[in-house]
């Protein structure tokens, strides 16, 4: 017997041996899983907490651990980067044509992403991290949709005293029952209609494909609900006006070389400098003392337009009441920023802000 087909029958003879004698009849493969292996892949967690390990971790804690391992991808503030989802915001926005999905918005159960996060988190190194760091990340991603305290500490005993604000946005799946009259034996799998024809085109998602005279076909309406927006629009309101930037005081040099090492927290979403241009937030050359809500072509929250109109401007007292809770500073902001914690590091970053002024 040649070498080859010695290590085939070797291989099969070993297999034979450790075969579960249920499988063994069959294929000759495999046993059943030991107890303890079992374990070692059974990371489940219950709505109700049944699962959790002991562990404990706040957002103050979080915010660091979130910044080394989830941050290249979720941002700072788990605002998002590029094509990667955010993870905070999106507050009410259920409703709406274009919803932001996000785990304060939209995520019905906190062991949902408890349970995402230990299991395969950080993206290429998951199940790396320990329980402590899984609860103080779950407590800066609370923290950064305005759940919980900077000051709660999230733990296996404390769990359940988290409110998701869409727990009840989910029912349960009766389809087995409910729709079970529209089953049949044998589905239609060609020729189940006669004609297929698009009735409707999507509004949010440009995912309708088009054909030929589809576009002329849907003039007619796009016309017509023109006309029916330009009637109900109201009278064009008087731009606000734009103060011209207000000559800043000398700049402490010092001061606003620790600034820039605290703006490395803006950068995700403002940019400043000569190339600048808007992004997730508008660009911030010349924002000390200038009129609020003021920079071209970026499109600002309502309440943000509000307060540029009623004259207010970011005055270095205005931006540090900002800066420290923004959702609390301004309800319906788009700023999803927790805010900074530190009075030095708000100082520091208006002082690196006056270094751009226009």
């Amino acid at each position: 017997m040649s070498k080859f087909l010695k290590l085939i029958a070797g291989t099969a003879l070993a297999s034979s041996l450790i075969a579960a004698p249920a499988l063994a009849e069959k294929m000759g493969l495999g046993r059943t899983a030991l107890p303890e292996e079992v374990a070692a892949w059974d990371l489940d967690v219950a709505p109700d907490g049944t699962g959790l390990p002991v562990g404990s971790g706040d957002a103050l804690v979080g915010e660091e651990v979130f910044a080394e391992a989830c941050a290249i991808c979720h941002g700072d503030f788990a605002e998002g980067v590029d094509n990667w989802p955010k993870l905070a915001g999106g507050a009410d926005t259920l409703d709406h044509d274009d919803p932001l999905k996000t785990v304060g918005s939209y995520w019905p159960y906190l062991s949902t992403t408890w349970d995402y996060v230990n299991r395969s988190m950080p993206f290429g190194n998951a199940q790396s991290l320990t329980p402590d760091e899984v609860y103080a990340i779950v407590a800066y991603i609370l923290y950064s949709n305005d759940l919980i305290e900077d000051d709660f500490v999230l733990s296996n005993e404390t769990f359940l005293d988290v409110e998701m604000p869409n727990a009840g946005g989910f029912i349960l799946d009766d389809r087995e029952t409910s729709e079970a009259h529209f089953w049949k034996a044998e589905p239609c799998m060609a020729d189940c209609k006669d004609t297929v024809e698009i009735t409707m085109r999507a509004a949010v998602l440009d995912v309708t494909p088009d054909e030929e005279g589809a576009e002329e076909a849907a003039a007619p309406a796009a016309a017509e609900a023109a006309v029916v927006a330009e009637a109900a629009a109201p009278a064009e309101e008087a731009a606000p006006v734009v103060e011209e930037p207000v000559a800043v005081a000398a700049i402490d040099a010092d001061l606003a070389k620790k600034g820039e090492k605290v703006f490395k927290k803006c950068k995700a979403c403002h940019q400043v400098g000569e190339k600048a241009k808007n992004k997730t937030g508008p660009v911030l050359n010349g924002i000390i003392n200038r009129n609020i809500a003021s920079v071209d072509g970026f499109k600002y929250s309502k309440p943000m337009k509000a307060l540029g109109e009623e004259g207010k401007t970011w005055t270095p007292e205005e931006m540090a009441a900002f800066l420290t809770k923004p959702k609390k500073y301004l309800k319906g902001t788009k700023m999803s920023f927790a805010g900074l914690k530190k009075e030095k590091d708000i100082a520091a970053v208006t002082e690196y802000l006056k270094t751009f002024q226009e």
